[in-house]
Order: C-alpha cells, then sequence, then structure tokens
C-alpha cells in the first residue's frame, strides 16, 4: 500500500542516493531505501517521470539487460499491485460473505430458540389442559357415580312409598269395615230395642220371663261392643300410626325432590362439562395442528442452516484455494525476482 503522503521528491532523493553509492536504482531498491513503504507502482511512476525529465540516467544508454530488468521490475511490481488488489477483494468479498453468513445463521438460530421456546410453552399448555381434562373427566365421573346413588335411593324411596301406601290403603278398608260392621250392629240394635218396645205391652209376661236370658245376651252384646271399641281403637291407632308413616314418606318424598333438583342441577353441570370438554378438544385438535405446522418450519429452517453451513464451507474453500493461489503467485514472483537479480549479477560480471 502507498504511503500517506509520498512525495516525487523523496522518489528523486532515494533514487540519487543509490546513483552515488552506483546502486541500480530499481523499483525495490528505491522502496527499500524509502523504509519498505510506498506502492510499488507509485514508485514505478515517479522513477519513470524523473527518467523522462532528466533523458535517463546520468546521460548514460540503458543497457538492453538493464531495460529488460527494469521492465520485468515494472512488471512484477504491477503484477504485485493487481495481485495484492484482487486479494484484498477477495478478501473483502470473502469477510462481507461470512459476515452475512454468520448473520443468517445468528438470525436462523434465534428464529429456532424463538421456536423452540414457544414449542415448549405450548407443550406445558397442552399438559396443563391435558390435566384439566383429566380432572374434569374424573370430576365427571364422580358425579355420574354419585347420581346413580341418588338414583338408587329415590328408587328404593319409591319401592317404600308403595309398600305404604298400600298398607294404608290396606287398613283404611279395615277401618272402613269395622265400622260399617259397628254401624250395622248400631242398626240392629236400634231396630231389636223398637221391636222390643213394641212387643214389651204384649211380651211383658215372656220379658220378664226371658229376662236373664236378655241379660245375658246384653252382656254379650255389651262384651261384643268393648271389643269392637277395642278392635275400632287399634285401628284408629293404626290408622294416626299409618298417617304419620304417610307424614314421614311425604318428607321423605319432599328430601328425595330436593335430591333430584340436586341431580337435575349435577346434569345440567355435566352437560356444561360435556361442552367444555369438546370445547377442549376442538383447542386440543388445533394446537396439534399448529405445532405440525411450527414442526414443519422448524425443520425447512433447519434444512436452510445447512445450505448455509454448506455455503459458507464452499466460501471458506474458496477463500483457501484464493490463499493458495496467492502464495504460489508470490512463490512465482519471488522466483522471477531471484532469476532477475541472477541475470543482473552475471550482466554486472
Amino acid at each position: 500500500m502507498a504511503r500517506a503522503g509520498l512525495l516525487k521528491s523523496d522518489v528523486k532523493k532515494a533514487r540519487d542516493a543509490l546513483i552515488v553509492q552506483k546502486t541500480n536504482p530499481s523499483v525495490d531498491a528505491v522502496r527499500v531505501a524509502l523504509g519498505n513503504t510506498g506502492s510499488k507502482t507509485t514508485i514505478h511512476k515517479y522513477l519513470k517521470e524523473l527518467e523522462e525529465e532528466d533523458g535517463g540516467v546520468d546521460g548514460r544508454r540503458i543497457s538492453v539487460s538493464e531495460a529488460i530488468q527494469d521492465l520485468a521490475e515494472r512488471m512484477a511490481a504491477q503484477l504485485h499491485a493487481e495481485a495484492d488488489v484482487q486479494i484484498e477483494e477477495m478478501a473483502a468479498k470473502a469477510a462481507e460473505q461470512s459476515r452475512a453468513h454468520q448473520n443468517a445463521m445468528a438470525t436462523l438460530q434465534a428464529g429456532c430458540d424463538a421456536l423452540s421456546n414457544d414449542l415448549q410453552r405450548k407443550e406445558t399448555a397442552l399438559q396443563n389442559e391435558q390435566q384439566a381434562l383429566a380432572s374434569a373427566q374424573a370430576a365427571l365421573q364422580r358425579e355420574t357415580i354419585a347420581r346413580a346413588g341418588f338414583e338408587e335411593q329415590a328408587s328404593g324411596l319409591k319401592e317404600r312409598l308403595a309398600e305404604n301406601e298400600s298398607h294404608r290403603q290396606s287398613l283404611e278398608q279395615k277401618h272402613e269395615h269395622t265400622r260399617q260392621a259397628l254401624e250395622h250392629y248400631r242398626e240392629s240394635v236400634k231396630e231389636q230395642r223398637e221391636q222390643d218396645q213394641r212387643r214389651h205391652e204384649q211380651q211383658v209376661q215372656q220379658l220378664q220371663a226371658e229376662m236373664r236370658q236378655l241379660q245375658q245376651t246384653v252382656v254379650i252384646k255389651q262384651d261384643e261392643t268393648t271389643r269392637l271399641n277395642q278392635e275400632g281403637a287399634r285401628l284408629v291407632a293404626e290408622l294416626s300410626h299409618a298417617q304419620k308413616t304417610l307424614y314421614d314418606n311425604q318428607g321423605a318424598i319432599r328430601q328425595l325432590e330436593q335430591k333430584l333438583e340436586t341431580l337435575q342441577a349435577i346434569e345440567q353441570r355435566y352437560k356444561l362439562l360435556e361442552a367444555q370438554v369438546d370445547a377442549k378438544d376442538v383447542t386440543l385438535d388445533d394446537i396439534k395442528v399448529r405445532l405440525a405446522d411450527e414442526t414443519r418450519q422448524r425443520t425447512a429452517l433447519a434444512l436452510d442452516a445447512q445450505k448455509l453451513q454448506v455455503e459458507v464451507a464452499e466460501t471458506r474453500a474458496k477463500l483457501d484455494a484464493q490463499q493458495v493461489i496467492e502464495a504460489d503467485l508470490r512463490t512465482m514472483l519471488a522466483s522471477k525476482k531471484t532469476q532477475l537479480e541472477l541475470q543482473q549479477s552475471l550482466d554486472i560480471e
């Protein structure tokens, strides 16, 4: 690369110093005299202008070997400059491509990380939904079992109620029969008394004769009446007990109706849970579809990343090949320079 501020006068001083030392003022010699600074192309240009201004170096004729050496030096300087430019351009291009590939890789890696985090969050949400679904199904199963138990209890209470109702109807029938028999007996006693009164005057003597027998009959009838009253009292007690049982059964029926209302609420809750389960199934299907899409996107991104890695490897291989070419070119230039120096030394001899 040219030194910043390299002047033509600096090149002239270095050339004149080399001439005084009886050294060929070649481009490389002038550059060494300048402290290995300055572009060979610039130095060659200044030397050529100085030669044109001076009409040749010290007015002496340039030999063929010096002309060839000067031409070779200028060609070497030109080749070296062009090689430097090409190498710098190739290195800059390779560095730019490498930075672009690294940026693309970083972008893809960031996208992959974001997709991975999103996928992990969705998998966690899916697990939570599955746990909630399992809990809802367990609650639904418990509610179903409880409902079956309540229905079984309701069926048993209905059977007991039917039995109590049948028993109550039987007691009512017995009470009705007893009341009819008592009424019939009262009617028959009344009729008998009326007949006795009508026949009283005609049968006074007969009644007096049969007084004992009638008294015995009355005692028997009184015993039967007492027995019938006791039977009636017992039936009344049984009826009261049946009514109490009926009231208890009615209370049980009310409790059963409350339980049935509870079962209806449970059934509504069951239907709501079924609707929620259906909605969650739809949500799970959507999540599965989105997970499949994201998996395909991740696969495509991974393929793109692999392609970019292959391109980076190819670019690095090209850069290595260019470096090898540059080394070969430098070796060839060094060889030519050695040959030229050898030819120059032979010419001097």
